[in-house]
């Protein structure tokens, strides 16, 4: 067992579970979009061995989540959509204002970067904002850590068949078992919520909902690690020890993050 990884991760949920409970949609938006700037950070730090991104419209890009519930909610999926081409329009401006010094390898990278890191992320924002959104939000949560620690669990004990060479590490058995248990956690929290705080969610719909969360965030963590390999490093940083950097901490919450957002609408 990795004791810096466990205590780190039993340190660090306290200050999660603070902020979601007690800061309101405003204080959200800011630790997100702080958290997105560490994030972006290591992203930008990790490519910069293959490539020379635009650092600074990474940067600013991270700032917008802390303006999701400033912006008036009729205008937000109009400014976002908006928002994703003038980024783009941006870049390939840079490539010109520079003559080509900076190459569409490096605002490929860095856009690609802004949409992973940024708009994912901004999904968390918007959880959080819904109507019970204090209460979906651990549904994400549960989702994307509950997989984490389950499939860490049982791959170090049973894990046998390996998975993929993206990450060698990562077995058959513990993705299963990150799964199961991310399924196990998400209704029992159901349970919880709708005897205490009276809500009605249907516990079939959160099984195939977790189910769904718990592979997409599985294939986010492969996502961050096939950048890794790519760039040849073992973790983005080691701001948390036992954990490597931040974005190696919510590869998978961010990745999952949107299509949780669609499954909580349909809620």
């Amino acid at each position: 067992m990795n004791i810096k990884r466990l205590t780190s991760g039993l340190l660090g949920f306290p200050l999660v579970l603070l902020v979601l409970l007690i800061g309101n949609k405003y204080i959200v938006d800011i630790a997100l979009s702080i958290i997105a700037l560490l994030a972006m950070d290591e992203y930008l730090n990790a490519i910069s061995k293959v490539c020379k991104p635009v650092r600074w419209i990474g940067y600013l890009s991270c700032l917008s989540i802390a303006t999701v519930h400033i912006i008036p909610q009729e205008n937000l999926n109009l400014i976002i959509t908006v928002a994703i081409p003038t980024i783009l329009i941006i870049l390939f401006a840079q490539v010109i204002a520079t003559e080509m010094k900076t190459s569409f390898k490096d605002i490929a990278y860095t856009f690609l970067g802004i949409f992973y890191v940024v708009f994912f992320m901004m999904f968390l924002a918007i959880i959080d904002g819904m109507q019970d959104g204090k209460i979906l939000i651990w549904y994400a949560i549960f989702a994307a850590w509950g997989t984490d620690i389950f499939a860490y669990f049982v791959g170090c004990n049973f894990g046998k068949h390996k998975f993929s060479k993206v990450s060698p590490k990562k077995s058959i058995e513990g993705c299963i078992g990150g799964t199961i248990g991310a399924v196990v956690l998400m209704l029992a929290y159901t349970y919880f919520a709708n005897t205490y705080w009276e809500m009605n969610y249907s516990y079939i719909y959160i099984l195939i909902s977790g189910v769904i969360l718990s592979l997409v965030g599985q294939i986010g963590d492969f996502a961050a690690s096939s950048i890794k390999r790519y760039v040849d490093i073992k973790d983005f940083s080691n701001l948390i020890p036992g954990h490597g950097g931040m974005l190696d901490r919510i590869d998978s919450l961010i990745f999952l993050a949107p299509f949780a957002y669609v499954l909580f609408t349909l809620l």
